[in-house]
This record gives structure tokens, sequence and C-alpha cells, in this order.
């Protein structure tokens, strides 16, 4: 009897421990592949509530104040947040932004590039940009929210132009040891509608997924281990003070059990 007790709790333990693999990232060995670069080269389309900063530049500072919305180009690094808020240019529900004089510009659906380009050609019709005028323009930041089993759940913005799955989770304090990093979801809303995808970053090939770098308003989300449903404790020494303490009270009780 003691034996069968020894060898149930022995067994307790070692199937409700996290294995070391489901812990560990980018498991195996990447593959040579001969198109390395064209993986994931595909460019972001805008869509709406996205938050464009648009700079044009020229000799003439006075000429090009016209069609800008901030007085000073230079932005503390340290209100970022507010200042992409107030002086970007937002994509309204129709997909429009405005811009000074040159008024409603449709975005929706184009790259930053290509948004680019739309200006120039709306400002040649007032100046002449193939020698006195530089435009670009960028995402302000890439925004993210991710949740559940993460060291700082919320919702985060990256200043790049590009950002990875593992850069986000790095920046969020990490996945918990009761997270799974087999199955993270990734929602993301597209022109077809809401799809959601499935990424394991324990493997290697996750380099190789089509949705290794996330998109702008992604949802993440690290779902919980199965053995944290199940409340025995991710390591042998919290498995075995759970099941220690439940043999206890179950002792307790029988043992007030005889005495009445």
């Amino acid at each position: 009897m003691n034996k069968l007790l020894l060898l149930v709790i022995f067994s307790l333990i070692i199937t409700s421990c996290v294995p070391h693999k489901d812990l560990v990232y980018f498991q195996g060995e990447p593959m040579a592949k001969e198109n390395v670069y064209k993986l994931n080269s595909t460019p972001y389309k805008l869509q709406t509530n996205d938050i464009l900063t648009i700079s044009i530049k020229s000799e003439n500072e006075k000429l090009v104040s016209l069609f800008s919305t901030q007085k000073n180009t230079t932005q503390n690094s340290n209100n970022n947040v507010s200042s992409s808020y107030f002086n970007g240019y937002s994509i309204d529900n129709h997909g429009n932004i405005r811009i000074p004089y040159i008024g409603k510009l449709n975005v929706l659906g184009y790259t930053a590039n290509e948004v680019r380009e739309k200006i120039e050609i709306e400002l040649n019709k007032f100046v002449n940009v193939s020698n006195s005028i530089f435009v670009t323009v960028k995402l302000a930041g890439i925004k993210y929210t991710i949740l559940g089993e993460i060291g700082a759940p919320g919702t985060n913005i990256l200043y790049q132009n590009e950002v990875n799955i593992i850069e986000a989770i790095a920046s969020s304090g990490d996945i918990t040891v009761t997270g799974d990093r087999s199955k993270i979801e990734i929602i993301r809303k597209e022109f077809d509608g809401v799809k959601k995808y499935i990424i394991d970053i324990t493997k290697i090939d996750l380099f190789d997924s089509s949705v290794f770098r996330i998109q702008p308003n992604d949802i993440i989300y690290i779902r919980p281990i199965k053995r944290k449903s199940w409340g025995v404790g991710t390591t042998g020494l919290e498995t075995f003070r759970t099941i220690g303490s439940i043999f206890s009270i179950i002792a307790t009780t029988v043992l007030l059990i005889k005495t009445l």
C-alpha cells in the first residue's frame, strides 16, 4: 500500500511538472534556404485608426510649413506617445487623412511608400517637388496588445518600422513559466475580416512563419498550459508541497473521524 502511494505521488510530480523542452525557445537547427530574403517581405498596408508621421522638408522652411501640422519637427523622445497622437495624421473610418491645403487624402490599403508618392503628386500642384522638397512617411510606431501568461500584459507601442513576435514578447516581460510557448495566438484584423494565427516559438522555424512580424493593432494571447488549470504546481517542489498539503488534510480528517 505504501509503495503504491509513493508510486502515485511520484507519478503526479513527474506528470505535473513543466518539461524543460516546453520552456526552451528556438529548438532545432535552421535549414538553408535559397530565397531567404523573400520571406515576410510584403509591406504593411494601412488600415483605419493607424497614425502616420509625415515629414515635409525643404530649404525653404516657410514654404513647407504651410503643409505641416507641426511647428517644430523635433520631438522629445520621452513624449513620443502624446506627440504622435496630437501631431500625427490619424486615418479615419473612411480611410482618409487631412493635410493642410491638400485636404483629404485616401490612404486606406496603401503602403507608407505609396502614400509618400501620393503626397508628392499633390504637392507638385503647389510647388516644384523634384528639387526642393523631401517627403517621408512612417507609421507612428507599432502598437500591439498582449494578454495572458506574460510578465507585463497590456498595450505597448514600439517605435520601429518592423516588430517581430520575439521583440513584442521581450518588451512585455517575457512569457511566464505557466505560459504555452507552442501555441501563441495572434488575432489580427484584416481587410477580409478578423483572423487568428498560431505560432510556436519553441521551434527554430518560427522565423519562417508568415506572422513572425507582427502588425499594428495585433492582439497577442499567451494561453496557460494545462498544468496551471490543475493547480498542482509547475515545478517538482511545488507539486510535492501541494500533494503533501492534500494528504495532510486527508490524514487529519481521518484522525478526527476516528476520534469521534
